[in-house]
């Protein structure tokens, strides 16, 4: 039984996904994107900056393309995915794999929800912070003593051991201070502001407004919903993909259920590797392959 795990935002760099660009899938996604949100993605992949390639809109939309990409190329080979799942943004990317929504509607979607967030990070200023050694019940925990009237909320439950707080600035400096008292590390993400917390609330009301005129289709497998680790369904996605920009990543509890179900075999279709890291501290005896260069992708291609 194979999941798919579709990337979230953070690992892009420049040059990112051009080893792939003689793959007419990865074109075609590239060229989509690119028509769709008015950047040359594939001239950005190629030539940004750092700095370029971390924008709001381009570094989401860079790490779709790569995910979408390279899923087109397996699905076109004859490989299918049991169960997807995705990081945050890497959500919408799973929209498109497993036909809940056409590539062109994902990527205004994408482009609403990374300006949405990118305005509410600019009107409501907040930070977030991983907490090394951390259970969610710990950070929980550390959010109550520490929000003291601020917003403080477990943003990503990424795997035993990490797991990451969203919040005001000032509650997000507390809470280090009192982690690092506590003889524990904490380490502050370089992210542009408190995602995944109610400070995305204006991100999310865009977010639901804009869904509201798509047309979305049932998924084709079992897609898990980053904010309660169950099954998504077209009659719920306005909600649902409006929720996960406000609420908690629930990326362990997602990859525990699939596991529970006998599904053992992890495929990130992505770029970075950083979800397979996570699968393996949640369970070692699981599979896992990350696809993101075309050396990885040949290898697996080769080898299957």
């Amino acid at each position: 039984m194979t999941v798919w795990l579709c990337s979230g935002q953070g690992a892009q760099k420049p040059g990112m996904g051009v080893d792939l660009f003689d793959l007419p899938q990865v074109a075609d996604t590239f060229a989509v994107l690119s028509d769709e949100l008015g950047i040359d993605l594939a001239l950005l992949a190629k030539d940004g900056t750092p700095e370029e390639v971390n924008g709001a809109v381009a570094a989401q939309a860079l790490t779709m393309a790569v995910s979408v990409g390279v899923g087109r190329v397996l699905q076109d080979a004859g490989f299918q995915p049991d169960a997807v799942v995705g990081f945050s943004l890497g959500q919408i990317s799973a929209l498109v794999l497993v036909e809940v929504l056409p590539l062109a509607d994902a990527a205004r979607l994408l482009k609403v929800r990374a300006t949405a967030m990118d305005d509410a990070c600019a009107a409501n200023p907040g930070a977030m912070l991983a907490l090394m050694g951390a259970t969610v019940e710990d950070a929980q925990a550390l959010c109550e003593a520490q929000a003291q009237g601020d917003v403080l909320v477990p943003a990503n439950m990424n795997c035993p051991g990490q797991v990451v707080i969203s919040g005001t600035c000032e509650a997000i400096d507390r809470a280090a201070a009192a982690w690092k008292e506590a003889g524990k590390k904490a380490v502050k993400l370089a992210t542009a502001g408190a995602f995944h917390s109610p400070l995305m609330d204006a991100a999310a009301q865009e977010v639901e407004k804009f869904c509201a005129g798509l047309t979305f289709a049932e998924p084709r497998v079992t897609l898990l919903c980053n904010t309660d680790a169950r099954p998504f369904t077209a009659d719920a996605a306005s909600a649902r993909l409006s929720a996960q920009v406000r609420s908690g990543v629930m990326f362990q509890q997602s990859i525990e259920a699939l596991i529970a179900q006998g599904q053992t075999d992890f495929v990130e279709v992505g770029f970075g590797g950083v979800l397979t890291n996570l699968v393996k501290r949640i369970d070692r005896s699981a599979t896992r392959t990350a696809i993101g260069t075309r050396e990885a992708l040949d290898a697996y291609l080769e080898e299957k």
